[in-house]
């Protein structure tokens, strides 16, 4: 049914959706050709679980997933738990720590979980690039290096760069691109996706497949989006990310504190609107627009009704000056038992709000600390346990309750 459908679409339509918000496309011609002729597309999509946590920097590539799958074409999600050990530098200036098998075990698990409220569970099929690459020998990987040159290798714009600089590049980073590469050559994969900095990878994997006389991958990659900064890209290492485990509050605020030009990108690359759709919404207020951001990217992640919760409760905070209804609460015999009173610092810690200790002590030094609206920047300010209910703020989008 999915090949029939295939191929009574126009394929003019489905290339009006598969070059939707790409960067580049290698091949192009060669994905038209595979398409009239009514070929089921097989896509591959990579990623090495060098972390637990997605952001929605890759959002962006996961949703060209997504079209393709929509489309009815066959998508591999490519954990590479082998190259994950090696590490890829891609966009970087130094080496990147390899991980041990437990650490990429571990975080592959957690990449599932949090792919698959982008991609159709169904639709998707998950392949470990271990399965060919722990078998080969050393022999096999000689082999493979015969078909890259040090001078080609040295094109990619972080090694060239480093190599400049006089910067240590090890030889199993030189393999990385060529591992990549034999992936696809594995996969026998008609389309490799990928964020701009993996151009060179996913080229040698079209070079490795036509090497041997397969008919060779094309290449579409999408655009690396900026961070809550505005500046420099979505990274973890950045802390300047949204990521898929955040909680709704915490998303919803994250979306709220981007600069107006970064909206319209989030509105691009995150919702896939048109053009011609952002232009309409440009008509409207920036801060309507903005809250309708989040609204419609945390209703994606958590439902229409915990995204309209929060934007009621961002209203209730910041547009009219009040204190959200939903709140996490806590007991004062949970947190200080026994004890007529706690320090303000250890009521905050103690909330479990703050990533650590030092951000607590922070939003106290700042003056970013309220308790019942009442600000405060002593920490060791004593706080009697309560005969009714005291709400603490830290910051615009922290509250909590302690109740007696």
């Amino acid at each position: 049914m999915e090949n029939l459908t295939i191929i009574l679409m126009n394929v003019q339509e489905q290339l009006k959706v598969i070059q939707q918000n790409a960067d580049k496309i290698i091949g192009l011609e060669d994905i038209e050709k595979r398409l009239a002729r009514g070929k089921r597309l097989r896509i591959k999509l990579g990623v090495d679980p060098t972390r637990p946590d997605l952001t929605f920097g890759h959002m962006v590539v996961f949703n060209k997933l997504r079209q393709f799958q929509d489309l009815g074409h066959e998508c591999i999600l490519l954990i590479g738990d082998y190259t994950a050990t090696i590490g890829d530098p891609s966009g970087r200036s130094d080496t990147r720590p390899p991980l041990t098998p437990e650490e990429v075990k571990s975080n592959a698990k957690t990449y599932l979980e949090q792919a698959f409220l982008i991609l159709d569970r169904e639709k998707t099929i998950i392949r470990y690039n271990s399965e060919w690459l722990g078998k080969m020998s050393f022999g096999d990987m000689l082999m493979l290096t015969r078909s890259m040159t040090v001078a080609r290798m040295l094109e990619r714009d972080d090694f060239a760069k480093r190599y400049a600089e006089n910067t240590p590049i090890s030889i199993v980073e030189f393999l990385y691109p060529l591992i990549q590469g034999y992936d696809s050559v594995m996969l026998e994969s008609d389309v490799e996706l990928g964020g701009s900095d993996q151009l060179f990878n996913n080229l040698v994997g079209r070079k490795l497949q036509e090497e041997i006389g397969q008919e060779p991958q094309a290449v579409l990659t999408l655009p690396l989006i900026v961070g809550l900064d505005g500046v420099k890209k979505m990274s973890k290492s950045y802390h300047n990310y949204i990521g898929f485990n955040d909680s709704s509050k915490d998303m919803f605020g994250k979306i709220m504190s981007i600069a107006d030009e970064t909206m319209w990108v989030y509105y691009k690359l995150l919702l896939l609107l048109s053009d011609s759709e952002i232009a309409a919404l440009k008509k409207e207020h920036p801060m309507q627009c903005k809250k309708d951001l989040a609204k419609r990217l945390v209703s994606r992640f958590f439902g229409d009704e915990v995204g309209k919760k929060e934007l009621e409760n961002f209203e209730a905070v910041f547009s009219r000056n009040e204190i959200p209804v939903d709140m996490p609460g806590f007991s004062w015999e949970t947190l200080f038992p026994g004890k007529p009173e706690a320090k303000l610092i250890d009521i905050l810690i103690a909330s479990n709000q703050f990533a650590t200790n030092s951000e607590a002590r922070r939003a106290l030094e700042q003056g970013s600390v309220k308790v019942n609206q009442i600000k405060e920047t002593d920490g060791f300010s004593v706080i009697p346990k309560p005969e009714r209910d005291i709400v603490v703020q830290a910051g615009k989008r922290k509250f909590f309750k302690i109740f007696g």
